[in-house]
């Protein structure tokens, strides 16, 4: 049998009209005593059958059979098509067909010889030189048997070289038989991979007059065709390894860091839990990372020496301390507090109230050049301050927001928020408007806008307090007489606050009466936020036109309260300012001493 290796071999057979049926009997016999001698199987040759007249039938294709009996049978089985003779168009089914992946071939990167073996009694009646040519560089070698009648001329054009190997012609039917043995002997050759040194490092595949070298599963061959390398499975960085990736022979497999396991799709890594093993021993919370684990305290608490036990620092954030107003910590325990002007309850948490007042509270502030973007954010703090006094709530108190400058802009109406921190946060998201200071436009756009009822203040017959706090740094740029009157006339009671340059008869003529209870004044902004440090702001409302909703005493006392306090607040910070500047003419003087001191004893 033929051992040069395995073939895909593909017989090309006429069956015009010139060929007698008993003719054709014969080319039966010369296919099936090639094939005998052939190893045929999947990884070895693989045959493929076309007949051909006028027209090209496929009897049976390279991936059909793999055993000579089945090859036989369907060789035995074909039924001549006595046409025409179109051997350039069988050669170019051949070609497009029959010697492709899809119907068996082997892809050319497995350089498996791809035969082609035309066997044919007359002249073609189409053009096979061009189709031929074709053929051959599309890497098919074509061996031409010509029998009888055949024309030599169309033998040569379509073998390959060289001629004297790839051309043969019978002269009759009769002796065919005895040519299949001769051409078999063409067809195979010798094994060149014994009868020559061929250097290959792994194995040599024989092929009919020459052969090539191949390497082992996970190995490619060298560019010198005979020493092979391992394949890098690694180096394209197709991988999809997420750490590392580790070649084996001619494939890969994912590796992780140490500390964290493959997941199950074998590529990607995660952190080993060390703390799910439990054995930690922490008295909180346990903590993996790579390589191990830690413990961690709760908020509160600190990590002892044994660094698995947790003491609590701060009880106020280590326990549920279920105080109302303030949790005050203590070595080793922790009180409640509540604000001035409140009590606590008998159960230690909560703080008896005067009685909530629902107010509605438009704070006006400047915004102009003269206040600067870091002074700007204390007076947000300011306002921030008060909010934390106060309840809100759409049934309580409301609270709405307007930046002023050489214009006036409503940062929030009054029906906005419904919480204190919705509130708070929406003041700290409110952007420095900067240029000039027009007080008396904030003012107008305060009463008849803010107060509207459409921004969210209450009916008048509500008896709900209005309540307008202007803050301000300097004098203002326009008249504010009228609006100042116009604010208090409408029944809104306004409380006036001046930083620094802030005038005392623009803030006087603001103020509700009694003045001094109203207006408040620091020089610093830094102070400032201290205003209203520790007070209620529980408005007593005087008595509504109409209906009288009558209010419980202890309110009007929490508004006597408030102004009391803020009043005696700026007289301290007041006092604290002459003692300030007191001291340091005092530092000035004695530096001034020292100097001449000095000076003398040069």
């Amino acid at each position: 049998k033929c051992r040069t290796g395995p073939l895909d071999i593909v017989f090309v057979i006429d069956s015009s009209r010139s060929v007698r049926p008993f003719e054709f009997e014969t080319m039966r016999r010369f296919m099936m005593d090639i094939i005998s001698n052939l190893d045929v199987g999947p990884n070895a040759t693989r045959v493929g059958v076309i007949q051909y007249s006028s027209q090209v039938q496929n009897i049976f294709s390279l991936k059909t059979f793999f055993t000579r009996a089945d090859m036989e049978r369907a060789i035995n089985s074909i039924i001549p098509l006595a046409q025409g003779t179109m051997t350039g168009l069988a050669i170019q089914y051949a070609m497009n067909v029959a010697f492709t992946t899809q119907e068996g071939a082997r892809p050319p990167h497995k350089r498996i010889p791809r035969i082609a073996i035309v066997v044919t009694d007359g002249r073609p009646q189409d053009r096979v030189t061009e189709v031929a040519t074709q053929a051959r560089n599309a890497g098919i070698e074509i061996y031409a048997v010509g029998i009888q009648r055949a024309d030599m001329n169309s033998l040569r054009a379509m073998a390959s070289p060289p001629l004297e190997e790839h051309v043969f012609l019978v002269e009759s039917f009769e002796l065919i038989q005895q040519f299949a043995k001769q051409f078999q002997d063409k067809l195979c050759g010798v094994d060149m991979c014994v009868e020559r040194e061929h250097g290959c490092q792994h194995s040599c595949v024989s092929t009919p007059g020459s052969f090539y070298c191949e390497c082992n599963p996970g190995y490619r061959l060298n560019v010198d065709g005979k020493t092979c390398s391992p394949i890098d499975a690694c180096a394209d960085g197709r991988h999809g390894c997420q750490h590392h990736c580790v070649s084996v022979r001619g494939s890969y497999s994912c590796r992780c860091r140490p500390g964290y396991q493959l997941s199950h799709n074998k590529r990607s890594c995660t952190m080993i839990d060390y703390c799910s093993f439990g054995n930690h021993s922490c008295q909180h919370e346990c903590v993996s990372i790579p390589n191990g684990h830690y413990c961690r305290c709760r908020s509160g608490f600190t990590l002892q020496p044994d660094s698995k036990s947790c003491r609590a620092t701060d009880l106020c954030n280590g326990v549920d301390h279920g105080c109302e107003f303030k949790c005050v910590s203590t070595e080793g325990s922790y009180h409640c507090m509540c604000p001035e002007g409140q009590q606590l309850q008998a159960d230690g948490k909560t703080c008896s109230k005067c009685g909530a007042g629902h107010v509605d509270l438009v704070m006006v502030i400047d915004g102009s050049k003269s206040v600067r973007p870091q002074n700007f954010e204390l007076v947000k703090q300011f306002v921030n301050r008060i909010v934390d006094l106060l309840e809100v709530s759409p049934q309580g108190t409301r609270v709405g927001l307007v930046q002023y400058s050489s214009r006036v802009r409503t940062e929030f109406p009054l029906n906005k928020y419904h919480s204190a921190d919705e509130i708070k946060k929406a003041v700290m998201d409110v952007e420095y408007m900067e240029k000039g200071t027009m007080t008396g436009l904030a003012l107008k756009h305060m009463v008849e806008h803010s107060f509207s009822e459409l921004e969210g203040a209450r009916p008048l017959s509500h008896n709900v307090p209005r309540i307008g706090l202007v803050f301000t740094d300097g004098r203002s740029q326009d008249d504010i007489s009228e609006w100042a009157r116009r604010a208090k006339e409408s029944g809104i009671v306004m409380f006036a606050v001046g930083v620094g340059k802030a005038v005392e008869e623009e803030l006087r003529a603001i103020a509700s009466e009694p003045v001094e209870q109203h207006f408040s004044y620091s020089a610093d902004f830094t102070t400032m936020t201290h205003l209203v440090e520790n007070f209620s702001l529980n408005i007593c409302p005087e008595e509504g036109k109409g209906e009288t909703e009558i209010r419980s005493p202890c309110e009007c006392e929490a508004l006597v309260q408030f102004q009391t306090n803020t009043v005696a607040i700026l007289q301290s910070l007041t006092e604290k300012n002459i003692l300030w500047a007191r001291s340091l003419a005092q530092m000035t003087a004695r530096l001034e001493d020292l100097e001449k001191q000095i000076a003398n004893k040069k």
